[in-house]
């Protein structure tokens, strides 16, 4: 190799550390993002058998069923380089499920807590689990509970100061490394392809979440945006639990 030339390989690392620790530096440039005071008006409210925002409540139960469908492949398979974080990514969705029907049922900043608490277990042990398997067994050991940490840390800095300044960045950027380490690394395992799916349908969850009272309108008041959110996103962590039955281990050919 000729001198002061970088490698592919240390390029692709490095991109990587500028995306996760370039946009956290990067948060401080910001001005403080305050929770939108009209988060909490949802257009769908209709109470059904005495619970409040029915729909938006009870759609969160393919979250609880993903989670344990997804634990117990986890506690019960052979192990794997991720295995602990994979279990407690499981462990996030079911609590999701528990925590979005306690915030849907009276909607107010107390509540959506709870809603995020579980979510950025579920975004930061993913975040974990990707880089074990696509970059280092030890590392993704060695981030799980510090990443799980700054997760939970994210959502308390909001509650206690009305800045999602770092909420929104442990919401997306696991997202964003995980699209680099498809692109740019080789896991271990096939089937990584599914993450894409997992991928989209979090994206398409997110459109219908901002077009909740259009999409109740649309469908004559069948279901809303939200409510179609919590179904989308559930199906993306299915996709999840559906790439961990179905892949095999590949071993690395040297190239």
């Amino acid at each position: 190799m000729p001198p002061h030339t970088i490698s592919n390989e240390t390029w692709r690392y490095l991109l990587l550390a500028i995306v996760v620790l370039g946009s956290l530096a990067a948060l401080t440039l910001l001005a403080p993002l305050a929770q939108d005071i009209n988060y909490h008006a949802f257009a769908d409210t209709r109470m059904f058998l005495g619970v409040p925002s029915f729909l938006n409540v009870v759609s969160n139960l393919p979250f609880l069923i993903v989670g344990v469908l997804g634990l117990n492949f986890c506690l019960n398979s052979a192990p794997a380089p991720s295995r602990h974080a994979w279990i407690v990514l499981f462990i996030g969705l079911g609590l999701v499920s528990v925590g979005s029907a306690y915030y849907h049922w009276n909607p107010h900043s107390d509540s959506l807590v709870w809603d995020r608490l579980p979510m950025t277990v579920g975004f930061m042990s993913l975040f974990a689990a990707l880089i074990g398997e696509f970059l280092d067994q030890r590392i993704g050991q060695r981030l799980l509970w510090p990443a799980v940490l700054i997760g939970l840390g994210s959502v308390l800095h909001w509650h206690w100061t009305d800045d999602l300044r770092l909420y929104a960045w442990v919401q997306f950027v696991p997202l964003l490394v995980m699209l680099i380490l498809l692109l740019l690394f080789k896991s271990r395992y096939t089937h990584s392809w599914m993450l894409v799916v997992a991928l989209g349908w979090y994206v398409l969850a997110k459109f219908a979440e901002a077009l909740d009272g259009a999409i109740l309108n649309a469908t004559a008041g069948i279901v809303s945006g939200h409510t179609l959110k919590h179904l989308l996103a559930a199906a993306g962590a299915y996709s999840i639990y559906l790439m961990l039955r179905r892949r095999r281990y590949q071993p690395d050919d040297g190239s």
